[in-house]
């Protein structure tokens, strides 16, 4: 089949997110790149969740390494009875889906959807893990292009020599923008990332992904937003989400509140891409994932702070509906005040399409 990650960036190809070939996973470790590209190889169900759980792999990257874990854990089990290959797939969808807390609900999604399709493959008697790779793909596929037609309704909110600022790594959304923005005319907008601290995502991944399909990317701190937005004109702040609850909160990686505040200040539209997710029907459902407070003690491993100085690091933070401007789905544009009509007009979510 054709595949919708060609002419993308290197790291949106799906090979250089996640695969499973050999019995082994093979995982772009985003910690690293651009400045190494480095694989983790896992041999294990275990090994891919605890590589999921360190930040291996960032933004979409793990929704693809869990469809690549799940197609390991079929080649793991192989030549076992029909039940012990169901109950340890069972078993293996849980622990990929629930390594990091925040996004299981997606995860799941994902892992459910690679159980199914070797359920089939074991009941016709075809290859388990080969079933799972192909899931991979058409899911991929899939996505990327319901992600495609979300870019053009993004860039239709961006004006020609305008002026983006992002947030994290959007993945997806970052490389279908920028072929988007090229293919209205509108090469030359400039791309401000703001760089993501702990772990650099804006200045690693979005910024060279925006480079590397010819756009004009800018890198700027953490504590720049506000700044830039009054100094440099920017005409529109978008994200990506790890979760889009169907009452308008969006859950993202953390600063993504702190922008929409600024923005909000200044006039400026925040839009969120993504399918709202119905597992999330209101924010007090979503657990935010704390993660280890050295992390925000150093930059890259190096030590920043003084010994016995303690660190604070929530993975994700809230921004509530009236923050959001709008939800850029598939099919349109959505107020965060009425998700439910995405879902009421027959259409599927981003990942719940995949099942």
């Amino acid at each position: 089949m054709e595949r919708a990650d060609k002419d993308l960036a290197f790291m949106l190809q799906y090979e250089n997110i996640a695969w499973f070939e050999d019995g082994k996973v093979r995982i772009l470790d985003r910690r690293v790149y651009p400045r190494e590209k480095r694989f983790v190889v896992c041999e294990t169900v275990e090994e891919v969740a605890k590589a999921l759980k360190d930040m291996v792999t960032q933004s979409a990257g793990p929704y693809t390494a869990a469809a690549a874990g799940m197609a390991l854990g079929a080649y793991l089990c192989r030549g076992e009875t029909k039940e012990k290959q169901l109950a340890f797939m069972r078993e293996a969808a849980e622990t990929i889906a629930t390594a990091r807390p925040t996004t299981a609900g997606r995860m799941r999604l994902i892992t459910g959807g690679a159980f199914a399709a070797f359920e089939r493959a074991l009941e016709e008697g075809r290859d388990g893990p080969g079933a799972i790779n192909d899931y991979l793909v058409s899911a991929n596929n899939m996505r990327y292009n319901k992600v495609y037609k979300m870019a053009q309704y993004l860039c239709g909110m961006i004006p020609a020599h305008g002026a983006v600022m992002t947030q994290c790594f959007g993945e997806t959304i970052v490389g279908q923008m920028c072929r988007v923005l090229k293919e209205q005319g509108k090469a030359d907008v400039r791309i401000f990332c703001p760089e993501t601290r702990p772990y650099f995502q804006g200045a690693r991944l979005t910024a060279t992904v925006c480079h590397d399909m010819g756009m004009d990317v800018t890198v700027i701190t953490d504590n720049m937003p506000a700044f830039v937005m009054a100094r440099e004109g920017i005409d529109v702040f978008t994200s990506a989400a790890d979760a889009i609850c169907m009452d308008g909160h969006v859950i993202n990686k953390v600063g993504t509140y702190q922008i929409a505040i600024a923005a909000k200040y200044h006039g400026i539209p925040y839009f969120v891409t993504g399918a709202p997710d119905q597992v999330h029907p209101n924010v007090k459902d979503v657990p935010i994932e704390m993660r280890d407070p050295d992390f925000v003690l150093q930059a890259m491993g190096v030590k920043t702070a003084e010994d016995g100085v303690r660190g604070y690091y929530p993975a994700f933070d809230v921004t509530p509906p009236h923050l959001v401007s709008g939800v850029v789905t598939d099919t349109g544009i959505y107020a965060p005040y009425d998700l439910w009509r995405y879902y009421e007009s027959g259409n599927m979510g981003e990942y719940e399409m995949v099942i």
